[in-house]
C-alpha cells in the first residue's frame, strides 16, 4: 500500500472526509459517501461478499444482451492487457462482476482479493473502488491504490468504464483490475483508452442487434469525439440513438434513458446533405437485396421490409430501380 500502514490509511480518509474537501474533491466525496451512507470503516478487513452460484445465474440472464454484445470486445482487451497482470471484468448494473478474463497464473491472486464473479463491488459493500465508483458517477474513472476506501483494497489499480444500452440507459460497468505494484501512470493511461474503445464496441454492437432489421448511420464525430449511430427504419424514420448519438444531436433531452425515441424523420434530425448521402445510398441497397431476396415480387419485398406494396413502389420509383 505504497508504504502506509493500514491504521494511517484509514485515518488519512477520516481526516480528508472530516476536512471538507468531499465538496472539491470527486475521490472524497466517495469516501464520504461510503463511511457517512454506507457506514462502513476502512480498516474493515472482511472479503467481499459473494452472490450464490444461483443467484449469479440469475444476474447473468438479467443482461443476457450485454453479455452476448461483450465476449468478442472482452476477449481483445483481455489479450492486450492480461500479459501485464490485469484481469478484465463485466459487471452488472448493480456493481456484480458476471464474467471475466484473467491469467491463470494470477487467478489466484484475484480470487483472494475478491476480483471474481459473483462478488458484491458497489460502493454500499465495499467503499470507493473502480466498479462500484463507476455505478454511482457513471462516467470513466481509475481508482489506483491507496484511492480505495477500504485499507485491504490498496494495493489494487482499478479502470472502469460505463456502458450504456440500445436505449441509452447505464447498463453494467467495463473494468480492468491490476495486480501489479509496478503500473505506472503511462500505462495506466494505455489501459483508460483501451478500455473506453472496448466499451463503445460493445454498445455498437448491442446497438446493431437491437435494430438488426433497421439500416444504421453512423453520425458524424463532435469535437474529435466518437460519432454515435442512429437505426433508420424502411419508412426513413430514425427509431433508435445511442447515447453519444443522442448527446451529439440534441436528442437525448427530454427522453429518459431507458426508454425508446419517438420515431422522427431521419432528414429532419441528420441534416439534407448528411440524409441524403446516408440514407439514399443505404436505402437503394436495402431494397435492392429485398428485391433479390423476393425474385422481383413485390408484394413479398414490401412485406419483408414491413412497407406497404405502395410505399415499396414509390421508393423503387424514386430511386429508379426497375423490378
Amino acid at each position: 500500500m505504497n508504504g502506509q500502514a493500514p491504521q494511517h490509511h484509514a485515518a488519512r480518509v477520516e481526516a480528508a472526509i472530516a476536512s471538507g474537501q468531499a465538496a472539491r474533491s470527486a475521490l472524497v466525496a466517495s469516501w464520504r459517501r461510503s463511511s457517512r451512507l454506507h457506514h462502513l470503516d476502512p480498516s474493515g478487513r472482511g472479503l467481499p461478499k459473494r452472490l450464490t452460484e444461483a443467484e449469479l445465474r440469475e444476474a447473468r440472464e438479467r443482461i443476457a444482451p450485454l453479455l452476448a454484445a461483450a465476449q468478442g470486445a472482452m476477449d481483445r482487451l483481455y489479450q492486450a492487457v492480461g500479459a501485464a497482470g490485469c484481469c478484465v471484468l463485466l459487471a452488472d448494473g448493480e456493481g456484480v462482476p458476471v464474467d471475466r478474463r484473467g491469467t491463470p497464473a494470477d487467478d489466484a491472486t484475484f480470487q483472494s482479493w475478491g476480483l471474481w464473479t459473483g462478488a458484491l463491488w458497489s460502493e454500499e459493500h465495499e467503499g470507493t473502488n473502480g466498479i462500484g465508483t463507476c455505478v454511482v458517477e457513471q462516467r470513466p474513472l481509475t481508482i489506483d491504490r491507496d484511492q480505495h476506501f477500504f485499507t485491504r483494497n490498496t494495493l489494487l489499480s482499478c479502470t472502469a468504464v460505463p456502458i450504456y444500452d440500445h436505449d441509452a440507459a447505464f447498463a453494467g460497468v467495463l473494468d480492468v483490475s491490476s495486480c501489479r505494484a509496478d503500473r505506472t501512470d503511462a500505462f495506466s493511461s494505455l489501459i483508460a483508452l483501451a478500455a473506453g474503445e472496448a466499451a463503445k464496441r460493445i454498445e455498437a454492437d448491442m446497438f446493431r442487434r437491437a435494430f438488426a432489421h433497421a439500416r444504421i448511420v453512423l453520425t458524424p464525430a463532435a469535437d474529435g469525439q466518437c460519432g454515435g449511430l442512429v437505426a433508420v427504419d424502411a419508412d426513413d424514420l430514425v427509431i433508435g440513438a445511442t447515447r453519444s448519438a443522442r448527446v451529439g444531436l440534441g436528442i437525448g433531452l427530454g427522453i429518459a434513458p431507458g426508454r425508446p425515441l419517438r420515431p422522427v424523420p431521419a432528414a429532419d434530425l441528420l441534416g439534407g446533405d448528411i440524409a441524403r448521402d446516408h440514407l439514399a445510398g443505404g436505402q437503394r441497397a436495402v431494397l435492392q437485396r429485398a428485391l433479390l431476396r423476393a425474385g422481383g415480387n413485390v408484394s413479398a419485398a414490401a412485406k419483408a421490409l414491413g412497407v406497404s406494396r405502395a410505399t415499396l413502389h414509390r421508393k423503387l420509383k424514386r430511386f429508379e430501380l426497375n423490378h
